[in-house]
């Protein structure tokens, strides 16, 4: 009786996994971390890191607290803290991120907010505008 209840509580440490060879069209919802080594064609949305594998795609929208990538992406990725790009990564879409360490070789051919998604501008008070605007001759100040 015992071992059951902790067998569950380890597993749901566990990260969730698509493996190699392995095809889901749908909408994925999970609170773990994910990792893709196979194909995802819809929508993962997680509160944990998604880390697609080399041999992982996804074709769809990601929304998630970080992300790993060496495969491929295809879509709109929304990630709340650092996205990094491995070498093999190939990515194609919209991003939102708060970070992102890009690792040469990596193609990145995306439309990239470096903001939270939804945020039209970032807001500057008047002191950073007139003190960045010093260093531009064609600007003046207000």
């Amino acid at each position: 009786m015992f071992s059951d209840s902790k067998k569950q509580q380890d597993n749901a440490s566990q990260p969730n996994r698509i493996e190699a060879n392995t095809s889901i069209k749908g909408t994925i919802s999970s609170k773990a971390d994910f990792r893709i080594d196979g194909l995802l064609e819809g929508n993962l949305s997680t509160t944990g890191k998604v880390v697609i594998g080399a041999t992982g795609k996804i074709i769809g929208n990601v929304s998630c607290l970080q992300a790993d990538i060496a495969g491929i992406f295809k879509g709109e990725l929304d990630v709340l803290e650092i996205l990094t790009l491995q070498e093999t990564a190939k990515i194609e879409g919209n991003v939102f991120t708060k970070k992102i360490a890009i690792t040469p070789g990596a193609i990145f051919n995306a439309q990239c907010s470096m903001k939270p998604k939804g945020v039209p501008t970032l807001l500057l008070n008047k002191e950073q505008v007139l003190v960045d605007s010093e260093s531009l001759p064609h600007v003046k100040n207000a």
